[in-house]
């Protein structure tokens, strides 16, 4: 966008934007640091000579009588490339410096403060938000040495557990001979400087975890509603994950209900918790909390619902809307030792495969909603939503399901439950057309082809759905047109006989009906006229 007055005049005050008045000076240092702090907040303008109050009027301002000098201070404090425009409007002199965002996983400082703004007013980062710039550039906390971490801190037993998966899933029985040590260096848990972070989350004892790394804790709650109060079950894990995996999953289970449906020959028992489901859950959330945060991952079980709330929100550049299209995981070390031994299949797809299964056992979509940049917060819905659903799960079959992307699971998703398909994914559209699984019924629009409404015995849905065959809606039309008689009818009425229809698909269907000699028109705007033929 070009910068010009008006469009100056137009923009609104805020972390991106800060107007000033200054009609005879300003102080200099303090213009740095406005521009340290719009830096670090993403960039924006410091706008000289207009008022910040709307109507904005222009004031004119004298201050810094030699701009290129201020530019080149900004740029030599800043280390950032500050543009400078200078408009001058009736006889009234406008600065506008433009400050760059700050590079990736560098907060930009002044004066030995890291400057930002807290409404008005300019403040110091706090430590949180430090910490949220530096792990931008990818730093993987998991893979940094515990310098005061020693062999004695570590489990055996956990160890042990993790070789016998590793071995099970790499196939290779060399593994076993490995001795402990040889064992979790091979893995990278253990580098020639010491003992990672990966490796004491992992398989750190609980003395060690206490003194080294205290946040490293996963707290397991059971609640039978959501009343505040005290939990009917709490167990707290400070120790190596591989220690008690196995068991958290195992707490789940205790109070895992089967939920029982049968369609015809079709009988399903579907768990409110899948277990493949949960223990994907809690691996994301040992993945990707940061562990340089203090607070605890809490795993809630409610009767129908499991929720994981783990510290340090999305990793960077990952959002809600993207989570399935990108991966980052925020300790890779971590995530590479569940790769080994079988615990991610594919890494980076944990959140793929909950989608995955919550579509194919009909339940609502994992929930996000409540994540924020301090806290990630899932929740998974165990309750089936619509047992036909499963029927057509079964339809289409595991082998076909197989080769589904996420991409294909949402698709149909969309199309059974009458919603939107997001441009982004209809690429797809056409292999599930092939696949005879998605049928078109118009521009842009989709829905799962008629077998599986048959199957379902939910005909009539289908022709909801699908609307009128193409005859069938011609002859709606020719019945209106013909009730007009001489005076004809015009295409604003013919939209109100096919509601469902865009008006350009009604003038398709006229056109063929015209074609066919069965009906004519008279003019060619929309005030024209349709009429029936004499034959007709």
């Amino acid at each position: 966008m070009t910068l010009t007055i008006k469009t100056i005049l137009e923009m609104v005050e805020g972390e991106n934007c800060e107007f000033k008045t200054a009609s005879e000076n300003y102080n200099i240092d303090k213009l740095v640091q406005y521009a340290c702090a719009i830096a670090n907040c993403g960039g924006g303008k410091i706008i000289f000579g207009i008022t910040d109050q709307r109507p904005r009027q222009i004031v004119g301002t004298n201050a810094f009588p030699q701009p290129e000098r201020t530019r080149s201070y900004l740029i030599e404090h800043l280390h950032l490339r500050v543009e400078l425009d200078i408009f001058s409007y009736d006889g009234k002199r406008v600065i506008v410096f433009s400050v760059p965002t700050r590079p990736v996983g560098v907060p930009i400082q002044f004066n030995g403060k890291y400057w930002t703004r807290s409404g008005d007013s300019l403040t110091s980062m706090s430590a949180t938000e430090l910490r949220d710039i530096f792990a931008e550039s990818g730093h993987d906390f998991s893979a940094d040495v515990c310098l005061k971490a020693d062999w004695n801190d570590l489990d055996l037993q956990s160890i042990e557990n993790f070789r016998r998966r590793w071995e099970m899933k790499s196939g290779n029985s060399r593994i076993r001979t490995f001795t402990p040590l040889e064992l979790l260096q091979n893995c990278e848990a253990i580098t020639r400087d010491g003992i990672t972070y990966a490796g004491l989350i992992l398989f750190g004892v609980h003395e060690a975890l206490g003194r080294l790394l205290g946040q490293c804790e996963i707290i397991f709650e059971y609640r039978a509603n959501n009343a505040s109060g005290p939990a009917q079950f709490r167990q707290e894990f400070r120790c190596g994950f591989f220690s008690y995996y196995d068991q958290l999953w195992e707490l789940i289970n205790r109070r895992n209900d089967l939920q029982h449906f049968q369609d015809g020959f079709f009988i399903f028992n579907v768990p409110t918790f899948e277990e493949r489901i949960v223990r994907e859950a809690i691996l994301n959330a040992v993945c990707h909390r940061n562990y340089q945060y203090s607070g605890s991952i809490f795993i809630i079980q409610y009767p129908q619902q499991l929720t994981i709330e783990n510290p340090g929100g999305l990793p960077p550049d990952i959002t809600i809307e993207n989570i399935l299209e990108r991966q980052s995981p925020r300790n890779r070390r971590l995530a590479d030792i569940f790769s080994k031994c079988g615990l991610v299949e594919r890494s980076g797809q944990g959140m793929n495969l909950m989608y995955e299964w919550n579509i194919k056992q009909a339940k609502n979509l994992p929930n996000l909603s409540k994540t924020d940049k301090h806290r990630f917060f899932l929740t998974l819905d165990g309750r089936v939503q619509d047992p036909q659903f499963l029927v057509i799960i079964e339809k289409i079959g595991e082998q076909i399901l197989e080769t589904f992307s996420t991409n294909d699971f949402l698709i149909i998703n969309f199309a059974y439950h009458e919603k939107p398909i997001p441009k982004l994914l209809r690429d797809r559209i056409p292999h599930l057309v092939e696949l005879g699984i998605i049928e078109t019924i118009g521009r842009g629009e989709y829905i799962l082809a008629e077998k599986f409404y048959k199957l379902t015995r939910q005909k009539g849905t289908y022709t909801r759905k699908k609307g009128l065959n193409r005859n069938e809606q011609k002859m709606l039309l020719l019945k209106h047109i013909k009730s007009c008689g001489k005076e004809g009818c015009q295409l604003r009425d013919l939209c109100y006989v096919l509601p469902s229809k865009k008006q350009s698909q009604i003038k398709v269907l006229l056109k063929e009906l015209r074609n066919e000699k069965i009906i004519t028109s008279s003019g060619k705007t929309r005030a024209g006229r349709w009429f029936a033929c004499e034959s007709n």
